[in-house]
C-alpha cells in the first residue's frame, strides 16, 4: 500500500493520543543558566580554553567542618532509613533558630519545609498559593526558574521590568499599574539573581505595605541574604512588614551561603496550612530530602559564619575587578551590584555594531559571538526578561575572571 501524506492545518489541534510529551511540560524551556554552564564545560572536556560566567555557583569547597559533619551521618545507620518528609526535626528547628538570628523575627519548626535545594522550594510555593489562572508579579530581570515554575504551577506570569536607570529595582507605582483583579501574588528578590540589586529598606517596607493592603501574597527569595557589600543590608520583608506573616512565604537555603550546590538542601517558611499542603505535595514527589544532607545543612546553619565571611570578601574582590573592566567596554554599562555574585551590565551599546564581520542585534547573539571568538560563556538577557543585557557570575577564581572578561575587551573593542 502506498504511503498517503495528510496535509494537516496548522492549527488543528493534536489528539493526545500522537502527543509524545505532554503539553505542560512540553512547554517548559530548559534552564539557560545551567546550558550555558553545561556548554562551557563540554568546550572545556573537548579542549578549549572556555572560561564559563555562567554558573551561580561558588568555587570554594564546602567548608571542612559542615564536610565531616556529613562523613559522621554517613556511618549512623539512622541516616539510611527513610526520615519525615518535611525534614528532620533537629534541622527544621536549626532553620527556626537560624530565622530569628539572621532575620530577626520567630518562626517555629512546623512552619519549615525542608525541600530537595532552592529550585524545589520555589516550585511547591507556587503550586501551594497558585491557581489556573491566577497572575505572578514578576519583577524583571528575573531568574530563570521563576516564569517556568509559576507557568507550572498554572499561574500567569506578569513582567515588571525595571532596567539600569532604575538600578534594576521596580517601584510600587510599577507594581500598581500591573496589578489586576486576578493578581494572587508576588514575587520578590532581594539580594537579586540575575541583577545582584539590593532593595533597600525604605523600598522593601514600601513594597510589602503595598502587597499587605491589596492581599497579595509576597514569596520571598533570601538564598542570597549573606552576601553584600560595601553599607548595603539585606532587609527580610517579613521583619520590615511583620503584618505580612499570614501571606508571605520566604524562601532559602545553603547552597550559596556555605558553597553547597550540590548537596541539594533549601526550605520553605510558610503559614502552617501552606507549609502543610506543601508537604503532601512532597510526600508524593519526592518524600524527605537526603538524611546525610540534611546532617550537613545542620552544621552549617548552627555553626558561625567566619568561612561565609572569608568567601564574601574574595566575592567583593572579584565583584569590583569585574565592574571596573566591564565598564571599561565602549557601549557597556555595568551598574555596580550590591549584592549576590553577578554583574548584569547593559551591552545595548554594542548591539548594532560589527564584531567580526558579524553584526549582533540581540544579547542572545552577542553571547554566541563571544561564545566563538572569544571562547568565554556567558548568559544573554533574553534568559531573564528583555533582550540587551548579558550576566556574569564573578564566583569564580580571580585568574579566570581577569582572563576571560579581558577576552570579552579585546573582542567588543574591535566593534565598528
Amino acid at each position: 500500500m502506498a504511503d498517503v501524506t495528510v496535509n494537516t492545518p496548522a492549527t488543528a489541534p493534536v489528539p493526545p493520543s500522537s502527543r509524545r510529551v505532554s503539553a505542560r511540560l512540553a512547554a517548559i524551556a530548559e534552564s539557560a543558566t545551567l546550558a550555558v554552564d553545561a556548554q562551557a564545560k563540554a568546550l572545556k572536556a573537548a579542549g578549549r580554553p572556555v572560561i564559563g560566567f555562567g554558573a551561580g555557583e561558588p568555587d570554594f569547597p564546602t567548608p571542612e567542618y559542615i564536610v565531616e559533619a556529613a562523613a559522621a551521618a554517613t556511618r549512623d545507620p539512622a541516616n539510611h532509613r527513610y526520615s519525615p518528609a518535611a525534614g528532620l526535626p533537629a534541622l527544621r528547628e536549626a532553620i527556626a533558630a537560624k530565622t530569628l538570628r539572621d532575620s530577626g523575627y520567630e518562626v517555629s519548626p512546623g512552619q519549615v519545609l525542608v525541600t530537595n535545594g532552592g529550585k524545589q522550594a520555589v516550585y511547591q510555593a507556587f503550586a501551594a498559593v497558585v491557581d489556573p489562572g491566577d497572575e505572578v508579579l514578576l519583577p524583571a530581570p528575573y531568574w530563570t526558574t521563576y516564569p517556568e515554575a509559576i507557568r507550572l504551577a498554572g499561574g500567569v506570569p506578569v513582567e515588571v521590568f525595571a532596567g539600569v536607570d532604575q538600578g534594576y529595582l521596580v517601584t510600587v507605582e510599577q507594581l500598581e499599574a500591573a496589578r489586576t483583579e486576578r493578581t494572587k501574588a508576588l514575587l520578590f528578590c532581594s539580594p537579586s539573581n540575575p541583577t545582584g540589586a539590593v532593595y533597600s529598606p525604605e523600598q522593601t517596607a514600601e513594597i510589602g505595605r503595598w502587597a499587605h493592603e491589596h492581599g497579595i501574597w509576597v514569596l520571598t527569595d533570601e538564598i542570597y541574604e549573606h552576601l553584600t557589600y560595601d553599607d548595603t543590608v539585606f532587609t527580610p520583608i517579613l521583619r520590615a512588614v511583620p503584618e505580612l506573616a499570614d501571606t508571605t512565604i520566604v524562601l532559602n537555603g545553603v547552597a550559596k551561603t556555605y558553597a553547597m550546590t550540590g548537596w541539594r538542601v533549601g526550605w520553605m517558611i510558610s503559614p502552617a496550612d501552606v507549609t502543610k499542603a506543601a508537604t503532601n505535595l512532597q510526600s508524593h514527589l519526592t518524600s524527605n530530602v537526603a538524611n546525610v544532607s540534611q546532617r550537613a545543612a545542620i552544621a552549617a546553619l548552627t555553626g558561625d559564619l567566619s568561612a561565609v565571611d572569608a568567601m564574601r570578601a574574595a566575592f567583593d574582590r572579584r565583584r569590583r575587578t569585574m565592574v571596573e573592566m566591564l565598564s571599561a567596554i565602549d557601549g557597556v554599562v555595568c551598574p555596580t551590584p550590591q549584592g549576590a555574585f553577578y554583574a548584569y551590565p547593559s551591552v545595548e551599546g554594542v548591539l548594532g555594531r560589527t564584531i567580526r564581520g558579524t553584526t549582533p542585534t540581540t544579547s542572545a547573539e552577542l553571547a554566541a559571538l563571544v561564545l566563538e571568538h572569544a571562547e568565554v560563556a556567558v548568559v544573554p538577557g533574553e534568559a531573564f526578561g528583555p533582550s540587551g543585557f548579558l550576566r556574569l557570575s564573578y564566583a569564580l577564581g580571580d585568574e579566570d575572571l581577569a582572563e576571560g572578561v579581558g577576552r570579552i575587551q579585546r573582542l567588543l573593542g574591535e566593534a565598528s
